[in-house]
């Protein structure tokens, strides 16, 4: 009886000392193979772990002395499978020489049960099936992974210039023979049309522009119904805002032609960047040269003072690395001419013609009065009188009949279009009249028509008394009198004849 009680016992032991040394990653479905698609460019995390999902309270219990040993089988099933990385007992790291720098351990002291393999970057040669083996005295924990890679090439290389055409081809490492190939941008299906054209699972883009820029998704469908899906990010050197703008500028103001890139230098991974604006006037080609500076997209030219002979067309042209791009421009500049040169007399008849060099043909013209008479003033009342005729004048000629002292000050042409306000120019019109040169010559009329009437009254006198001392009249008294009753509108109608010339000449 007693051998026979030893038996169970025995059992029981080495159970007990069995389970306390067996990995709980080792009893959960061991040498099963998993899958892992990435793309070319982007890391891969190969999945090795101590216990799925989670790491439990035993482990600091087990031996510290661990080795991981990451293998990777050939292109065929008859090649044998060579060393990609292996973590010795005393921690010595060796990596096969053609993946040293991409490839590394998620948990490098090997404390938290992650044996899992990083690859950084991916490369397409890289697919294929790889092998971990966990060693921790004399228990072994294997993990095999099969690394899947997805392809997106773009041609030409980065970076893409704007409307310079392009091709985006979506490929994977999968056996099975594919199906359909279909494209996203931003999220939304690419349908096939005159910019898009799709063949043979690669897109083209005939005339890109920087709205087609952003990310671009391939999804890729086989005959096993596998579904493999990739990204890219699309970056295309150009330039914000709209094509071929026009800037409008006031004649005698000063112009900024913008040149702004869609992104820095720098994000294409040039290191030089030359920017230099052009102007064919006159059959001669002016250039202007901008310092280079990395660090910034923006290459404005600045102009201190346009006129008329400086609206035109304008190129800037800014080159990062080997490739140039160029977008023209024009700048329009307004101008106002009156018809009267200089100070303008009260009462003449103005016109400021409003005029815009370029035009693309939707402008509108508008004028204001800018500046206002102070309320406490009489002049503030003449003011608000007459501008009701005058405010806002639609039309690129504002015509003013009969100038007067409430037109003068600073007038404002602005033109619009579909888009707003586009530019504006001021004109200061100064006005003399009346009030400032007409006063001596209606003050002397009155002292020489006073002296006269003065005259006549004692000459009247003198006769009446002679009259009274001879007791009758003279025949020539009568006609005297006609005389001075006819002489005072005449003088009158004379000073205003006077001022009517004047006013005429000055005009």
């Amino acid at each position: 009886m007693r051998p026979m009680s030893l038996v169970p016992l025995l059992t029981i032991t080495l159970l007990v000392f069995s389970a306390g040394h067996v990995l709980p990653a080792v009893a959960e479905g061991e040498g099963r193979e998993q899958k892992v698609w990435a793309t070319a460019g982007s890391p891969a995390v190969l999945p090795c772990h101590r216990s799925p999902g989670k790491v439990g309270k035993s482990w600091k219990q087990l031996p510290s002395k661990t080795s991981v040993l990451w293998k990777r089988h050939g292109g065929s099933a008859h090649q044998e499978p060579h060393m990609v990385l292996e973590v010795g007992y005393s921690g010595l790291c060796k990596t096969a020489l053609p993946m040293r720098p991409r490839v590394s351990l998620q948990d490098s002291a090997l404390r938290n049960g992650n044996f899992s393999l990083r690859i950084d970057p991916v490369r397409s040669e890289d697919a294929g099936l790889y092998e971990a083996q966990v060693v921790y005295g004399v228990e072994v924990r294997s993990c095999r992974v099969e690394l899947g890679v997805v392809t997106v090439t773009l041609s030409p290389p980065s970076p893409v210039v704007e409307n310079e055409p392009l091709v985006l081809s979506c490929n994977s490492s999968h056996r099975a023979s594919l199906v359909e190939t279909r494209w996203f941008h931003n999220g939304r299906l690419v349908i096939t049309s005159t910019t898009f054209c799709s063949l043979h699972g690669a897109l083209s883009i005939l005339q890109p522009a920087i709205s087609d820029a952003g990310s671009w998704g391939c999804q890729l469908r086989y005959s096993d119904n596998e579904i493999i899906s990739a990204t890219y990010n699309l970056q295309i050197l150009g330039f914000d805002g709209p094509a071929n703008p026009v800037v409008y500028a006031a004649s005698g103001s000063a112009a900024e032609l913008p040149c702004t890139l869609s992104y820095l230098p720098s994000a294409f991974g040039s290191s030089t960047v030359t920017a230099h604006w052009s102007r064919l006037t006159g059959g001669h080609l002016q250039g202007w040269g901008i310092p280079q500076n990395l660090s910034s997209r923006n290459f404005p030219l600045h102009l201190p003072a346009v006129g008329p002979a400086d609206a035109g067309q304008y190129r800037c042209a800014v080159s990062a690395g080997s490739k140039t791009t160029s977008r023209d421009m024009t700048l329009a500049v307004i101008t106002v001419t009156p018809s009267i040169q200089g100070p303008v007399s009260e009462g003449c008849h103005l016109l400021l013609i409003c005029s815009l060099t370029h035009p693309r043909g939707h402008e509108r013209f508008q004028w204001k009065h800018l500046d206002a008479a102070p309320a406490n003033s009489k002049l503030a009342v003449a003011t608000s009188q007459h501008q009701q005729g005058h405010a806002p004048h639609m039309g690129p000629t504002l015509e003013i009949l009969r100038v007067s002292q409430a037109d003068m000050g600073m007038w404002e042409c602005s033109v619009h279009g579909p888009e707003g306000r586009l530019g504006a120019v001021e004109y200061g019109l100064q006005v003399t009249g009346a009030q400032v040169s007409s006063p001596p010559t209606i003050f002397s009329g009155q002292v020489t028509f006073g002296l006269t009437l003065t005259l006549f009254l004692l000459l009247a006198a003198c006769i009446m008394a002679l009259a009274l001392q001879k007791r009758k009249r003279s025949p020539a008294f009568p006609a005297l009198e006609g005389m001075v009753a006819v002489m005072v509108p005449r003088k009158k109608e004379v000073e205003e004849n006077q001022k009517e010339k004047i006013q005429q000449t000055e005009c």
